[in-house]
């Protein structure tokens, strides 16, 4: 006995994934002007806690599209809704979680070493 659903969640799929590259794009030219920002004034000089609200909103926004995107993508699959969302929410949340601490340690350590301590080519 195998569950097909009638009407597969396409559109969500595909607004899933849009979301996410549009917070993306945008979490992108926000980390470049706040880099920017610390290069010219120097990183510090201005608060993390601006740099980290100013974050959220697509950082939230990239969550959201991840988590509808798994979801919409384990119903294509073939799991019932309820389950596709008791999967997708919590994977997406945490993957996003551990991200989100990830980049705040990176730029807490921007701010208390500088930016020339980042340099990833040595």
């Amino acid at each position: 006995m195998y569950y097909y659903p009638e009407q597969p969640p396409y559109v969500l799929l595909v607004v899933g994934l849009f979301a996410a590259l549009a917070s993306g794009a945008a979490l992108a030219g926000t980390l470049k002007s706040i880099v920017q920002k610390w290069q010219n004034d120097g990183a510090e000089s201005s608060g993390s806690r601006i740099a980290s609200r100013n974050l959220s909103v697509p950082f939230l926004g990239i969550t959201a599209g991840i988590g509808l995107f798994l979801c919409s993508g384990f119903e294509i699959f073939g799991f019932p809704p309820l389950l596709a969302y008791a999967v997708g929410v919590p994977v997406a949340i945490l993957t996003c979680l551990l991200i989100w601490f990830q980049l705040g340690s990176m730029l807490a350590f921007v701010e208390r070493q500088g930016i020339q301590a980042l340099d990833l080519d040595s």
